[in-house]
C-alpha cells in the first residue's frame, strides 16, 4: 500500500548529505571501477599480442559498446522509477518497474542481435581495414551472446541501487573481475590446457563471466528476505503494458542521450582508424584511462538520481536541494583531481597497458601522451554534464536532455573533430579537441537546465 505522507529526512544537515552520498556512492564507484577492470584486463592482455590485435579489439568493442550503452539507457529508467516508489513506500510500483524493465531489455537484446552479427560489413562501410574488420567481427559474434545477461544485471543494479543495496553488486562484480581475468589468461593465450583463441578468447571469457554474474545476482534476489518480498520474478511471464511503456517512455530518451555521447566517442575511434593503426591503439589506451576516471563522476550521477528521487517521493524539498549540491561537489571535485593527474603523469597511465619489449610500444606511448593531456580538458565538461543529467532523471526529465546531447555532440563536437583532424591537419589531437568542445557545450546546457528546475516547472514539491 502506498504511503502518501510526507517523510522528510531526520537530519538535513550538510554533513548528513555528504555522508549519505558517500555511503551510497563508494560502493557504486567500486562497482563501476570493477566493471571497468574487466575491460582493463581485456585491453592489457590483448595489448601484449601487438598493435593490430589491440586495434581490432578497439573497433570490436566500439561497435558492441554502442549497442550495449543504448541498452544501459533503457535499464537506467528503472532507477528513478524505483527510487520514487521507495520514497513513497509503494512496493507494487517498484515490482512493476523492475519486471517490465527486464522485459524491455530482453526485447532490445533480441532486436540488436542481427546488427551485431554483421559487424564486419558495418566496419567496412566505415572505411576500416578489411583485416581489422574481420578480426573485430570474430570478437563480436561471440560477445553478442552476453548482451542480455549484461542488461539483465544492469536492470537489477538499477533496482538495487534505488534500494541503496549496492554492497552486493560490488561483491559480485569483484568476483566477475577475478573470473574474467582467469578465463582471459586461459583462452587468449592457451593456458591451463585451453585452446589459444587470442581476440575471440577475450570475447568468450567476457561472455561466460556475464552469464555467471547474472545467475549469481538472480539467486541473491530470490533468497534475501528483504528483496524476495518484492516478488520481482513472480509471474514474470505476465505482461504489464502500462509499466512496460512507462519504462520505455522514460528509458528511450536516456538511451538516446547516452548513445549520442558514446556515438561521439565511437566516431572518434572510427576517425582515428583513418589516421593509422598505431594512432588507433594509442587512442584506445588513452580513452580507456579517461573512461576509468569517468566512472567516479558517473557513479555520483547515479547517486543523484537515487537521492533526489527518494526525496521527491518523500516530498522533502530541502533534502532534494542539498542532496543535489552534495553530489555536484563530490563529483566535480574528483574530476578536477583526475585532470591534474592526467597532465602530470601521462606516461605512467599509458605505460601500464604496454609491453615494453614490443617494438611498437614507444610509438604508441609517444602518440598517447598528448591525447591524455587533452582528456584532462574534457574531463571537467564530461563530469558536469553527466552529474546534471543524472539529477534531471530524478525529475523524469529525459527528453530535453536528449536534445541537448544530440545538439552538443553531433552539431558541435563531431564537425569540429572532423575539420580539426582532416581539414586543418591536427590528426588525433584534432579529434580529441572536438570531443572537448562537444562535452563543454553539453555541460553548460545541462547545468543551466538543472539550476533552472523551478523556473521551468520540473519541481512539484
Amino acid at each position: 500500500m502506498m504511503n502518501t505522507q510526507t517523510k522528510p529526512l531526520q537530519d538535513n544537515s550538510w554533513s548528513a548529505h555528504y555522508r549519505a552520498s558517500l555511503v551510497l556512492g563508494l560502493p557504486l564507484i567500486g562497482t563501476q571501477l570493477a566493471q571497468m577492470g574487466i575491460n582493463f584486463i581485456d585491453l592489457v592482455m590483448l595489448g601484449w599480442l601487438g598493435a593490430e590485435t589491440l586495434a581490432a579489439s578497439v573497433l570490436a568493442t566500439t561497435i558492441f559498446f554502442i549497442v550495449l550503452v543504448a541498452g544501459f539507457g533503457l535499464s537506467s529508467a528503472v532507477m528513478p522509477l524505483v527510487a520514487r516508489a521507495a520514497g513513497e513506500d509503494d512496493v507494487r510500483s517498484m515490482r512493476r518497474a523492475v519486471r517490465m524493465g527486464l522485459w524491455v531489455v530482453m526485447v532490445f537484446s533480441l532486436l540488436m542481435m542481427p546488427i551485431l552479427w554483421n559487424t564486419e560489413n558495418i566496419l567496412l562501410l566505415m572505411g576500416q581495414e578489411p583485416d581489422l574488420a574481420s578480426a573485430a567481427q570474430g570478437y563480436v559474434r561471440i560477445a553478442q551472446w552476453s548482451l542480455f545477461p549484461v542488461l539483465f544485471v544492469s536492470t537489477l543494479r538499477s533496482y538495487l541501487s534505488a534500494q541503496e543495496r549496492m554492497q552486493i553488486i560490488l561483491l559480485i562484480t569483484l568476483m566477475a573481475v577475478g573470473v574474467n581475468a582467469f578465463l582471459n589468461y586461459a583462452l587468449i593465450f592457451g593456458n591451463f590446457g585451453m585452446p589459444r583463441m587470442e581476440l575471440q578468447g577475450a570475447a568468450l571469457a567476457t561472455t561466460i563471466t556475464n552469464f555467471i554474474t547474472a545467475i549469481v545476482l538472480t539467486i541473491y534476489c530470490m533468497r534475501v528476505p528483504a528483496i524476495r518480498e518484492h516478488e520481482i520474478f513472480v509471474r514474470f511471464w505476465q505482461p504489464d503494458w502500462v509499466a512496460f511503456f512507462d519504462v520505455l517512455r522514460l528509458g528511450t530518451p536516456i538511451a538516446l542521450t547516452i548513445l549520442a555521447e558514446v556515438g561521439l566517442f565511437s566516431a572518434a575511434s572510427i576517425m582515428m582508424g583513418w589516421v593509422g593503426t598505431i594512432e588507433l591503439a594509442a587512442h584506445g589506451i588513452a580513452l580507456q584511462v579517461a573512461s576509468i576516471s569517468f566512472m567516479i563522476p558517473l557513479s555520483f550521477s547515479q547517486v543523484g538520481t537515487v537521492r533526489l528521487g527518494r526525496a521527491i517521493g518523500r516530498k522533502d524539498r530541502l533534502g532534494m536541494d542539498r542532496a543535489g549540491t552534495a553530489v555536484f561537489v563530490l563529483g566535480l571535485g574528483f574530476a578536477l583531481f583526475a585532470a591534474i593527474c592526467f597532465i602530470l603523469f601521462p606516461t605512467v597511465f599509458i605505460g601500464v597497458y604496454l609491453d615494453k619489449s614490443n617494438p611498437e610500444a614507444d610509438l604508441i606511448l609517444a602518440y598517447g601522451v598528448p591525447l591524455l593531456a587533452l582528456a584532462a580538458a574534457f574531463q571537467i565538461g564530461d563530469s558536469l554534464q553527466v552529474l546534471a543529467s543524472g539529477m534531471l532523471r530524478a525529475f523524469k526529465d529525459t527528453t530535453i536532455p536528449m536534445y541537448i546531447a544530440i545538439f552538443s555532440y553531433w552539431a558541435v563536437g563531431a564537425p569540429i573533430m572532423y575539420f580539426m583532424a582532416f581539414k586543418f591537419g591536427y590528426g588525433g589531437q584534432g579529434i580529441w579537441s572536438g570531443l572537448a568542445f562537444g562535452l563543454t557545450v553539453a555541460a553548460i546546457l545541462m547545468c543551466w537546465r538543472y539550476y533552472r528546475r523551478d523556473a521551468i516547472g520540473l519541481v512539484e514539491i
